[in-house]
């Protein structure tokens, strides 16, 4: 009886508040700790992500890894009819089908399995799991910087707006789930991104105000990550006083060196939340926003993830309705980039969406929350920091050749909309790639040891076409070698490298080999090294 006097007062306080309000102002409603969700709410929020990313995709495509708009008002670009499948939300429709096939009790493992079914994973950290997959490498390996040369990009971030749709009001379940289901494609900054996203998404069911979701969000996120630290310089900047275009500015000279690849995910989840916070949960003045953040930027991901936030504040209502006319409520596509997908894409919108509104009612229930059998009582979280995900491209040598340390190492430009404007650092088998974050003092590997009485090193060095890279090895303070390593055929070339070290039998020594790549006439690359031993 006191269960059912319970329900009662629930339900005639639920009342209470929707009565005499307009549709418009019928939103989600939080009483003491509480957020009520009705079923109908809850699809059209569902409807509004899916529509406001493809429609934001769509735009902020224009300038996605060039130059920025320049209009004072940008226009929203004209749709062919439908939405075009892109990986702003296709990777999300494949998770959708994947919680259908295995269960709201999805693995990551899974996950994998539902992406080699419909192809999916066309660029950059996505391009890199895929390939993973069809190896035989198992997720989440296959987002980890052991495999995935990308693990840091932007792949987990612009994938992860649905795991906030299906966790409304509760951030911590959101972040849990877009960190595990980030692993198939990121690790670390990525997985931080996904993490961001999705509980800025889970926040917008319950907070109005733009600032209050980027702050709670942000400290879902480790204060060690450099993720954290470039939300917390946003946070700051705004806090006191600089206007968003100054922020772009400063994310992008501190942050942008540190992670030169145009799809990185440090500098464009910090545009993510300077566009949400001075948005102020208007859709234009967020995609302006996006689009006018930087040069050379994932601006379509950008503007999508953005206005996922503000889908998930107001429901349809925020978005333009002439866009959303132009879908004609059809998401379709063949192929995207060099794939085909499996099968082809042509599905209806608002199907979609209550296919979500369905998942998520199971989800949040299997959280804790009840439902009526019209709405949902979601006890909302608050957000709570999760432990640090954190890796240095440092720590490739635990992987590779623990005797030796990586210093100066660079996260490189390649693998970005941007491909091979300088080089990159990362393992691939028994292979170690390397480039110079400093491009004047370069990468060194280094190690101490204590010699044998006939002493030599070895290893093979390699070198892309066309490009060069200075080779010097240093024993203590004595320059043992200097190489130039110049690719002139149409393959990666790899020389043998010995150098004899009789000289220092039986003394502790330091070796220090570098990769030097500021040569007169040549043309910058990577550095390869295999096989590398000192007998």
């Amino acid at each position: 009886m006191k269960n059912l006097t319970n329900i009662l007062s629930i339900v005639m306080l639920s009342l209470s508040f929707f009565h005499g309000q307009s549709p418009e102002q019928q939103k989600a409603s939080s009483t003491a700790g509480t957020l009520v969700l009705s079923h109908g709410e809850y699809l059209d929020r569902a409807q509004a992500v899916w529509t406001a990313q493809m429609i934001a995709q769509r735009t902020g495509g224009r300038f996605e890894h060039k130059p920025a708009s320049a209009l004072r008002m940008t226009p929203m670009s004209h749709l062919p009819g439908y939405a075009p499948v892109d990986d702003d939300y296709y990777y999300e429709m494949v998770a959708i089908r994947a919680f259908e096939k295995y269960g709201i009790g999805l693995t990551v493992q899974q996950l994998g399995q539902q992406w080699l079914e419909n192809n999916a994973g066309s660029w950059g950290s996505s391009e890199q799991a895929l390939l993973l997959l069809k190896r035989g490498i198992k997720a989440p390996d296959t987002g980890h910087p052991r495999y995935n040369k990308l693990w840091w990009t932007i792949g987990p971030q612009f994938s992860s707006d649905v795991y906030g749709l299906l966790n409304p009001g509760m951030p911590n379940a959101a972040a849990e789930m877009a960190r595990r289901f980030g692993h198939i494609n990121g690790y670390a900054e990525g997985t931080d991104g996904a993490v961001f996203v999705a509980g800025m998404i889970s926040i917008a069911f319950v907070e109005k105000d733009t600032h209050a979701i980027v702050r709670k969000a942000a400290t879902l996120i480790h204060p060690d990550s450099p993720y954290r630290k470039c939300l917390d310089m946003v946070i700051a900047m705004a806090d006191s006083g600089s206007r968003p275009d100054q922020i772009f500015r400063a994310i992008d000279e501190r942050w942008g060196i540190e992670y030169p690849a145009t799809n990185n995910a440090v500098v464009n989840g910090g545009f993510v939340a300077t566009s949400v916070w001075f948005g102020g949960g208007d859709f234009q003045e967020t995609l302006q926003l996006a689009v006018h953040a930087a040069d050379f930027a994932d601006t379509d991901c950008n503007a999508a993830n953005s206005e996922s936030v503000v889908a998930a504040m107001h429901g349809m209502r925020a978005l333009p309705p002439e866009p959303v006319s132009e879908l004609n409520d059809r998401v379709f596509g063949k192929e995207m980039g060099p794939l085909q997908l499996t099968p082809p894409v042509d599905e209806s919108i608002t199907e979609l969406a209550r296919r979500t509104e369905k998942l998520g009612l199971a989800i949040t229930v299997a959280h804790g929350a009840r439902d009526d059998g019209s709405a949902l009582h979601i006890q909302i979280q608050e957000p709570q920091t999760q432990s640090a995900e954190l890796f240095s491209l440092a720590d490739l040598m635990k992987y590779w050749n623990p005797d030796w340390t990586l210093e100066r190492a660079g996260f490189g430009g390649a693998g970005g909309g941007m491909p091979g404007i300088r080089g990159i650092t990362y393992l691939d088998g028994e292979v170690l790639a390397t480039y110079p974050r400093d491009e004047v003092r370069g990468t060194v590997l280094r190690r101490t040891s204590t010699l044998s009485k006939n002493p030599v090193l070895k290893f093979q060095a390699g070198v892309d076409p066309g490009r060069a890279w200075q080779l010097l090895v240093y024993l203590n303070d004595d320059k043992v070698l200097d190489k130039l390593i110049e690719g002139h055929s149409e393959t990666r070339e790899w020389q043998d490298i010995e150098v004899n070290l009789e000289k220092y039998a039986n003394q502790e020594v330091t070796l220090r080999l570098y990769q030097r790549v500021l040569i007169p006439q040549h043309e910058a690359g990577n550095a390869y090294w295999r096989d590398l031993v000192v007998h």
